[in-house]
């Protein structure tokens, strides 16, 4: 019940232009089901096993997001049902996604992960390599991919100062790059925010939130 509750809270502060996207990684399928009873169709896995299972699984209506950092060798288990990926921060990964989505039929959304944050742990293009990659001829050979938006994760600090500049910077980065005309690139996400910091997201212009102990608990 307090799932639920959770849910409903959340949703219920979320201006009308931003999705939330439930993270449920590690969670169990009768914790999905519930928060799906609630109306969420949006869910985002870490692991591709265990999304393929929790796919198998559950009601095909909705969108299997992948958030965690992909190998190339995996896309294979999930191109057939994938609706967006995550975290896409290079031309290989592109490539194999690419050929994949190519097997299935199917064009697959992407997200390209900018590294905003201060940390060197987390993943991601910066601002020249970003460009480079939208503007090479290997990138506009892609047919079966289309980059729908960026993605980033701001610094793990409690300095909202800090984490304000990171967020108000991909969201210039976005603008600049929405207007020009990049083949396989259209741009109308801006996936940035999570549990403790997506109020300061959304302020900074982040149009998807990625939400997940402030709905099902902590791990």
């Amino acid at each position: 019940m307090f799932l639920k509750e959770n849910l409903i809270s959340i949703k219920s502060t979320l201006p009308e232009h931003v999705t939330l996207l439930a993270v449920s990684k590690t969670k169990p399928v009768s914790d999905l089901m519930e928060a799906y009873d609630a109306g969420q169709r949006i869910f985002g896995e870490n692991k591709i096993q265990e999304m393929v299972e929790k796919w198998e699984q559950m009601p095909k209506d909705i969108q299997w997001h992948m958030i965690g950092h992909v190998q190339t060798n995996k896309v294979k288990f999930m191109a057939q049902f994938v609706s967006l990926i995550h975290g896409v921060d290079s031309l290989k990964l592109l490539e194999e996604i690419n050929k994949q989505a190519q097997k299935n039929n199917r064009i697959i959304n992407c997200l390209l992960q900018v590294h905003i944050a201060e940390e060197e742990t987390k993943f991601g293009l910066n601002e020249d390599e970003l460009n480079d990659l939208l503007q090479s001829e290997n990138f506009k050979k892609l047919q079966n991919i289309r980059i729908v938006g960026l993605m980033g994760m701001a610094t793990f600090t409690d300095n909202q100062t800090q984490i304000k500049k990171e967020f108000s910077h991909l969201k210039s980065i976005f603008d600049n790059i929405k207007v020009l005309p990049i083949v396989n690139c259209q741009l109308s996400i801006l996936s940035m925010g999570m549990s403790g910091d997506y109020k300061l997201a959304i302020e900074c212009g982040s149009t998807m939130v990625r939400i997940g102990s402030s709905i099902f608990g902590n791990r």
